[in-house]
């Protein structure tokens, strides 16, 4: 039921079909622009996002004391998730702050023991979820499942079957009703 809702709230709010492609972060192109961002700014939105992926990573029976992924994409997801989850939340910077702590990890300090749910707001390769991946293992903790909104394409999903973590994409481009996302070679 949550994912129908979530379907309805990222087609009304979040999806749009372009004249012209854009570029994605992937370098893929694509005329289908997916703001998930966008399409949950509201709490209401996001909360539904965030109970959805929650349920879904429970509901395999997998536990987490934290969620959070690369900051911007993972961030609302990551305060939402502790929210309903009961858990912390975490980022992870881009490259280390240049002043103060100089920490890569901000938010819910992780260390070996902890374990992870990676998270990201749309996913066409999983390749910006690597970073965060790498920076998690890097202080220890591990990584039990990762979860996205929308996965635009296949390739997060073998990238994730490689590592041994579980994804959860809750909505697909089939879902979408739209054309899967292919990376460029």
């Amino acid at each position: 039921m949550a994912d129908a809702v979530l379907l309805d709230i990222i087609c009304r709010q979040g999806m749009r079909r372009l004249d012209q492609p854009v570029e994605l972060a992937s370098g893929a192109m694509s005329m289908d622009f997916i703001d998930v961002k966008l399409a949950l700014c509201r709490w209401a939105d996001l909360e539904t996002a965030c109970r959805a992926i929650v349920e879904r990573v429970r509901g395999a029976g997998i536990e987490f004391d934290a969620a959070g992924g690369m900051t911007m994409g993972a961030d609302p997801l990551a305060v939402g998730i502790a929210a309903v989850a009961g858990c912390g939340w975490f980022s992870v910077r881009k490259e280390p702050k240049r002043r103060g702590t100089r920490q890569l990890i901000e938010g819910t300090p992780l260390a070996e023991g902890h374990r992870v749910l990676l998270l990201e707001d749309a996913t066409t390769t999983g390749a910006s979820a690597q970073q965060a991946y790498r920076a998690i293992g890097d202080v220890g903790a591990e990584v039990v499942a990762a979860a996205t909104v929308v996965d635009r394409g296949d390739t997060a999903r073998r990238r994730y079957e490689a590592l041994g973590v579980p994804y959860f994409p809750i909505l697909t481009y089939a879902d979408l009703g739209i054309d899967p996302v292919v990376p460029p070679a």
